[in-house]
Order: structure tokens, then C-alpha cells, then sequence
């Protein structure tokens, strides 16, 4: 399973052949990157909010088989039951041919139930926003990891100096909460590959 950070909290998920596009953004919708220009044969969107939801920015494929399960969780986008923001969808794909999992919390803005922390046991990937204001912050984004103990976490949705809104966090913080962390001046990971560090940081395709 390959997994490339498009940017923000665009991901494609590849395998065997079969790719899966997740949250790509409107154009102009994030600054810093460039648009979402992505194929694939299925895009999946946490919420409706333009930097999560373009999915005409992805050109749709037909013929090839799926590689994997689908299902989800449905959260809130905020920590009052979606009063402020509204709903969230995290998606979870498992592969069919190797059983792995990844999941993409989309822009999660409260704490996980203890029956959504079971759904989200055994993890390969966990894609988690950690920029705060619009989801879970730092401190709350280390929780969830510490707590789910995925194989790998690539922190998303937060800002740097070249890309994003002002007004989340940058990476930085929830970094400090690791141990060890691997910073990577590539956007993809692959399951088959071993890393350093559970927290992975990647640079964004789109950059």
C-alpha cells in the first residue's frame, strides 16, 4: 500500500493497480499548494467544506478492480456535536489482499468515543490533523496516536512557512510529543517499507 500526501488532508492511497483519493481540496482553497490534479478510481470526503470536498478535481477511472474495504465512522468536526462545524467522516480502508488498514480522521474536532478508539485498533496508517482551530490540536492529535498506536502517523492539516492557513499550527509541537519522529523531503510512504519512527512527516506533493 502506497500512501502519497497530496497536501492539507488530500491523500491517494494505492494498490494493486487501484487508487483512492481522499479530502482533495478546491482550487485555491489552500495557500501555498498548487490544485489537486489527481486520477482515481474512487475520492472519498470527510465533510462538505470546499478545502475537503473538490471532488471534480479528481479524474474518476473505471474497470479496475477494488483493492480494497471501505467503512467509516461518523464523528463531529467540532467538540460540540457539530454545532459549530458539523459532521466528519473517517474513513478506514482495509487491503484485500494483505488485510492492512489506514484510516483518515478527516478534520476530527473532538475526542474519539471508546467504541470509535476499538473500530481504530490495529492499524497500519493513521492520517491525523494536528494544526488545532479547526480540529483536534497538537496535544489532542498525540493522544489519539499514543492511545491507537498505529504503525505509522503522518500528521496533516496544520500550516509551515511555504503552505496553509495561518491560523493552525505548525507541525512543530505535536512533533515534540514523539520520541523519535522522521521528517522526509518526499511525499509517499509505502506499508512494505520499514520507518525509523511511528510519527512520519512528509512534504506535500502539491507544494
Amino acid at each position: 500500500m502506497k500512501i502519497t500526501w497530496i497536501g492539507h488532508s488530500c491523500f491517494s492511497v494505492q494498490e494493486e493497480g487501484y487508487t483512492v483519493v481522499l479530502d482533495p481540496y478546491e482550487n485555491g482553497s489552500v495557500p501555498g499548494l498548487k490544485d489537486v490534479n489527481e486520477k482515481a478510481d474512487l475520492v472519498l470526503c470527510s465533510h462538505e467544506h470546499g478545502d475537503h470536498n473538490a471532488r471534480g478535481n479528481v479524474e474518476l477511472l473505471e474497470g479496475n478492480a477494488p483493492a480494497f474495504e471501505v467503512s467509516w465512522l461518523d464523528t463531529y468536526h467540532d467538540d460540540v456535536k457539530g454545532a459549530k462545524r458539523g459532521p466528519n467522516r473517517i474513513h478506514i480502508l482495509q487491503s484485500l489482499k494483505t488485510g492492512k488498514r489506514l484510516a483518515h480522521l478527516g478534520d476530527l474536532g473532538c475526542p474519539l468515543t471508546e467504541a470509535e478508539a476499538e473500530a481504530l485498533k490495529d492499524l497500519d496508517v493513521l492520517l491525523v490533523p494536528v494544526g488545532g482551530f479547526f480540529t483536534i490540536d497538537y496535544q489532542q492529535a498525540a493522544d489519539i496516536v499514543q492511545m491507537l498506536n498505529p504503525r505509522i502517523a503522518v500528521p496533516m492539516h496544520f500550516c509551515s512557512d511555504k503552505f496553509g492557513f495561518d491560523v493552525i499550527d505548525k507541525v512543530d509541537r505535536f512533533a515534540l510529543t514523539e520520541d523519535k519522529v522522521q521528517e522526509c523531503p518526499y511525499s509517499t510512504i509505502d506499508t512494505d517499507l520499514d520507518y525509523a519512527a511511528r510519527v512520519v512527516i512528509l512534504t506535500p506533493k502539491n507544494l
